[in-house]
Order: C-alpha cells, then structure tokens, then sequence
C-alpha cells in the first residue's frame, strides 16, 4: 500500500462539536440550576415550608385581630404571600449569582463556547420555576384553609401572569445586587434589609386604611400593593377600590403592568454593566 493510501486510510475520529443556539445554551443552565435542587432538596425550603408556615401563622394567629374589607382574612392573605414569595425571587437570583461568581463557576462558563447572556437568562428561568413552586404550595395550603378563586378563569390565568412578570422585574434587581456585592453573606443582609420592609409596608397583609397619612401614601405607592391588589381584584379576593385611594390601587391591573416595565427597564441594564464589570474583572 502506498502512502498515499495509508494516508486517505486514516479515519478522523476528532469529536465534532454543533453550535448551538441561545435558548439551548439557557435551557443547558436551568437543567444546571434545577438538577442542583434535585439533588438538595433542601434548598426548596424556602418556597415550600416557609410559605406554609406564613400562611398559618397569618391566618391563625393574626388573622383574628386584622379586620378587612374582604369576607374573609384568608382570602384577603393569600395575594400577599404569593406576592412577598416572588419578591423575594430577587433573593434566589441575587443569592446564586454571587454564589457562582465567588466560587469562580463563572470564570470556567466563560471558558466555555457560550453566550455570557445565557448564565444570566438561565438563572433567572430557574429562579421563577424555584419561585412558582411556592406559589403552587401556597395555593394549595390556602384551598386547605378555604381560600377560593373567584373570578373567571381568564382572570386567574391574569392574575398569575401578573405574579411572573413582576417576578421578572425583580429578578433584574436580583442581578444587580449579586453582582454587585462582593460576597453571599452581604447579598444577604442587603436583600433582607431592603425586600422585607418592601412586602410589609404594602398591603400584602394589613389593610392601608388605618394607617397614619403618610405611612398609607408610601405604602399605597409601593409596586407590591398594587401587584397585591391586582391578584385580589382576579381573583374575586376583595373588593375594587374608589378614588379615596392612590391612583395605583384605582387601577391595580394596568399599574402592576407599569411598575414591572418600569423596574425592568430601571434595573436591567445597571444589572448587566454590574455583571460583564464584576466578569471581565
């Protein structure tokens, strides 16, 4: 056999790599992101006991000296701890963001032949996914306690939709805050002491009425309440309000859409000039 032969003899056996698309890169980080919870499950605390506990600790507990407009204070309960769980879908985000970037995943992603925009839109499906399953918990406890959906299916489907796009919004924040902060405990301790004052001067789970002037302008003004009044209104939950409240409470359903354009376009692009400096870094 000439050489020649043996040379066109030669098999190529270099493994040939496809170029993806975006998407596929994305969705390659949710399955990361999710198979990691699979594997702890652990880390469904957050969205599986922690709502349970809120809504039986609110209900039972508190419930009894909080008077509502609503027929019932559970009915009245359930649109503000769905809302305060996918508030705190920033928390998740801003949490594993900084987690990934400490521990240097990220330096290894961009090593890889992806797109940097995928780690990002791959955390934050995940995150929603994460979140929504303590929105399901939370319904399904409050179908156990007696919380109904009263409106028409449209409304509902509405309602939940509203509850994602919001969740997005803060999902931008999220970013900003992990990429921003140089490590978990400070992501931590920020997002606490910003996001809990956030859901409970609202009316996620007090009436606003009763409150002092202006005490009741802050929290008539704040995104969660209308996201919150919007769910109630969808929901059948109570009752739509007159002019004596702030113009985002008269129109809950065209305000939550306003506020969750607004954040997103606030948010996102300081979020990614935080995150390509703290990657090129």
């Amino acid at each position: 056999m000439t050489a020649t032969a043996q040379t066109d003899a030669v098999v190529d056996d270099t493994p040939r790599t496809h170029p993806t698309t975006l998407w596929q890169q994305s969705w390659i980080m949710v399955k990361r992101n999710m198979i990691h919870t699979k594997r702890m499950p652990e880390m469904l605390s957050d969205v599986t006991i922690q709502p349970i506990m809120f809504v039986l600790l609110f209900a039972y507990v508190f419930g009894a000296s909080i008077q509502t407009d609503s027929g019932s204070y559970k009915e009245f309960l359930l649109p503000g701890i769905m809302g305060q769980t996918i508030v705190f879908t920033a928390f998740i985000v801003a949490s594993g963001i900084n987690a990934d970037l400490e521990k240097g995943i990220i330096d290894r992603f961009r090593a890889l032949p992806i797109q940097r925009s995928s780690v990002l839109i791959g955390r934050s499906i995940a995150s929603l996914l994460h979140s929504s399953i303590g929105i399901v918990v939370m319904a399904v406890t409050g179908l156990a306690i007696g919380w109904r959906i009263r409106g028409s299916f449209a409304e509902a489907v509405l309602a939940f939709a509203l509850l994602l796009l919001f969740g997005f919004a803060m999902i931008w924040f999220g970013i900003l805050v992990g990429s921003w902060l140089r490590t978990v405990e400070a992501v931590n301790g920020f997002m606490f002491s910003t996001l809990f004052p956030i859901t409970f001067l609202s009316n996620a789970f007090v009436p606003t009425a009763p409150m002092p002037t202006w005490l009741r302008t802050i929290a008539e003004w704040n995104p969660m309440s209308s996201l919150v009044q919007a769910m109630r209104v969808l929901w059948g939950n109570g009752p739509a309000f007159g002019s004596d409240v702030a113009l985002p409470l008269q129109h809950p359903v065209i305000s939550t859409l306003i506020w969750a354009v607004a954040l997103t376009l606030i948010f996102a692009p300081f979020a990614i000039r935080a995150y390509n400096k703290r990657t090129v870094d």
